[in-house]
C-alpha cells in the first residue's frame, strides 16, 4: 500500500464573489508524480497556494496533513521549512544576479551575518550538476535562456532540501527539447524518492509522466485517475476537464478568402540591443495577404518574436534595416504609435508583463490601445468606455462578473481574451499574435482559435507565432519556418506537416519558397 505523504481535506477558499475551491480533497503518495489538470480558473494554482502558505492558514477552510502531521502554514517560509517548495509559472529570479546568488537568496550560506561565497558557489555548482545545467554558478541569470532558468529554479528548490516539489506550468515557455529534458529530470527525481506535483496544460506531457492525475473543474475535484488502474489518454483527460467529449481540438478554417498582398517585408535585419555585434534577424523577406492566417514556426530563439517586435514600431533591437510595404506603399514605423496608426497590432507573448495592466479593470485594459475612440477633447467618456468593454466581453465570451473586474483576478484564458479585445478595439488590419494560447487550457484555446478564424473571415491578416506545431499546422494558410534569425522555408497549409517543418529547421539552410504570390 502506498504511503500518503500529503493529504488535503475539505479545502474551501473564497474570494469576493467567487468560490475558488469547493470542498477539495487531495491525496499524494510519497515518491510519485501527481498531476493537477483543469481549465483556467478551475482552482489548481489556488489549491497549491493554499498548500504552500501563499494563502495563509485562517484564510481558507479545511485541513492539511503532511508526513502524518497537521500543518498550519502562515507563510511560504513555513512550508519551505518542511520541504514543500513551489516553483511558480512566473520565475522568481533576479536577472542581474548570478545563478548562485539567486539559488541561495533568502537561504544564504554563512555565519554571523556574513555570506560565505566559496561555500555558496561550491554548493551551487553541485546542485546545478544534479539538474543537468552545465553553466557556471557565477553566470548572470539574464545571460541564460528560459529553459536554463527553469533548471536554475529547480536547483534553487533542491537547495531548500525539497521533499515535495510543486511545479506550476514548468514547460509553458520551453521548446520541445527543453520540455523533454525537464520531464526526464522529474522522472529521475522520482526514482530518487522525491515527490512532485505537476500543473500543466500540455496533456501529452501529463499523460506520459504522471502516476496519478487529479482533475479539477469549477473549484471541485471531478476525479483522480491512476495509471495503474486507468487507461490515461489526452481525450480521457479532456473529457474530465470540460465535462464532455471534445471531438476536434481545432475548428475548421471556414470560408476564408485569401486576397492580395497587404504587407511585404524585404531584407529585414535587426541587431541585439545589448550586444550590437549580434545579428538577431538576418535579411528576412516575406509577405502577408488579406484574410490570411500566416503561421510562423521555429524553435525557441529562432528570432520570431524579435522580428515582429522590430516591425511593430521598432519595439525591439538596434540598427533595424530593411523595407516595409503596406498596401504596396513603403512606410517607416518608428514608434508603436506609428504602427497602431498604420493599422498594426501586436499581441505580446507576455500578457502579464507587457500586455495588460493587471491592477486595472477589464474596462480600462480593453480601451488602452485606442483611447481616442472613447474620449472627447482629451477626456474619457465613461459611457463609451463601458460600451466598448461590454461589447468585447460578449463578443469574446470573457467570463467575469462585470467589466470593472480587475484583470489580475481573471483566469489565464480570460486574461488572454482581454488582451485580444484590447487590440481588436484598435481595429487593426494586421494582427500579430505571439504565442496566443500559451499557458491556457484546451477549452479556452478552442475559443481563441474560433476568434482567429473569425478575424480572417472578416478580411483581417493574422500572423500566428507559435511554438506548438499542431497549432500552426491546423490554423495556418501558409507557414514560414525560422531558424537562427533567418527564414529557412515556406510551406502552404496543404503541404505542411510536422516532419516538413522540422526538416527545414534542422537543415539550417534557406529553403525554396514554395508559396506563390
Amino acid at each position: 500500500m502506498e504511503k500518503v505523504l500529503l493529504e488535503m481535506k475539505h479545502i474551501t477558499k473564497t474570494f469576493p464573489g467567487v468560490k475558488a475551491l469547493d470542498d477539495v480533497n487531495l491525496k499524494v503518495a510519497g515518491g510519485e508524480i501527481h498531476a493537477l489538470v483543469g481549465e483556467n480558473g478551475a482552482g489548481k494554482s489556488t489549491l497549491m497556494n493554499v498548500l504552500s502558505g501563499v494563502y495563509p492558514h485562517g484564510s481558507y477552510q479545511g485541513e492539511i496533513f503532511y508526513q502524518g502531521g497537521l500543518c498550519r502554514f502562515h507563510t511560504i517560509r513555513d512550508s519551505e521549512s518542511r520541504g514543500i517548495v513551489i516553483i511558480h509559472q512566473e520565475l522568481a529570479l533576479i536577472p542581474y544576479m548570478t545563478i548562485g546568488e539567486n539559488m541561495f537568496l533568502g537561504n544564504e550560506r554563512g555565519r554571523s551575518g556574513k555570506i560565505n561565497w566559496n561555500e555558496t558557489y561550491a554548493q551551487a555548482e553541485e546542485l546545478l550538476l544534479t539538474v543537468g545545467l552545465k553553466e557556471s554558478p557565477r553566470t548572470l541569470i539574464k545571460d541564460i535562456g528560459v529553459g536554463k532558468q527553469q533548471l536554475a529554479e529547480i536547483a534553487k528548490a533542491l537547495a531548500k532540501q525539497a521533499r515535495l516539489l510543486i511545479l506550476d506550468e514548468p514547460t509553458a515557455s520551453l521548446n520541445e527539447a527543453e520540455s523533454g529534458a525537464l520531464l526526464e529530470l522529474l522522472l529521475h527525481f522520482k526514482r530518487q524518492g522525491l515527490t512532485s506535483i505537476l500543473i500543466s496544460h500540455k496533456l501529452n506531457e501529463i499523460a506520459s509522466v504522471a502516476d496519478k492525475i487529479t482533475i479539477l473543474r469549477d473549484g471541485a475535484v471531478i476525479e483522480t485517475l491512476d495509471k495503474k488502474q486507468d487507461l490515461i489518454t489526452e481525450d480521457r483527460i479532456i473529457r474530465g476537464m470540460v465535462g464532455r467529449e471534445l471531438s476536434d481540438r481545432f475548428p475548421g478554417r471556414g470560408n476564408r478568402r485569401v486576397g492580395a498582398v497587404r504587407m511585404e517585408v524585404r531584407n529585414w535585419t535587426v541587431f541585439h540591443p545589448l550586444y550590437p555585434e549580434r545579428r538577431v534577424v538576418d535579411d528576412v523577406s516575406f509577405t502577408v495577404r488579406r484574410g490570411e492566417v500566416l503561421g510562423i514556426s521555429g524553435l525557441m530563439g529562432a528570432g520570431r518574436t524579435e522580428l515582429f517586435m522590430s516591425i511593430f514600431g521598432k519595439s525591439y533591437g538596434e540598427a533595424v534595416s530593411g523595407s516595409l510595404f503596406l498596401e504596396g506603399r513603403r512606410v517607416r514605423l518608428n514608434s508603436v504609435r506609428d504602427a497602431i496608426l498604420h493599422k498594426l497590432a501586436y499581441v505580446t507573448e507576455d500578457r502579464k508583463g507587457n500586455g495588460l495592466i493587471l491592477k486595472n479593470s477589464i474596462r480600462v485594459n480593453t480601451t488602452l490601445a485606442n483611447l481616442g475612440a472613447v474620449s472627447r477633447w482629451g477626456v474619457i467618456d465613461r459611457d463609451r468606455e463601458y460600451g466598448a468593454a461590454n461589447h468585447y466581453r460578449e463578443k469574446l465570451n470573457i467570463k467575469c462578473p462585470g467589466v470593472d473586474r480587475q484583470v489580475g483576478n481573471l483566469s489565464g484564458g480570460n486574461q488572454q481574451k482581454v488582451l485580444l479585445a484590447k487590440w481588436m478595439f484598435a481595429d487593426p488590419d494586421i494582427l500579430i499574435l505571439d504565442e496566443p494560447t500559451r499557458g491556457i487550457d484546451v477549452g479556452s484555446k478552442y475559443e481563441i482559435y474560433c476568434i482567429i478564424n473569425r478575424l480572417a473571415e472578416e478580411g483581417k491578416s493574422v500572423i500566428l507565432i507559435s511554438s506548438e506545431l499542431p497549432e500552426v499546422l491546423a490554423m495556418s494558410d501558409r507557414i514560414y519556418v525560422m531558424n537562427e534569425g533567418r527564414i529557412v522555408g515556406e510551406l502552404s497549409g496543404g503541404e505542411a506537416t510536422q516532419e516538413a517543418v522540422m526538416a527545414r529547421i534542422l537543415s539550417g539552410e534557406r529553403g525554396e519558397q514554395n508559396g506563390k504570390d
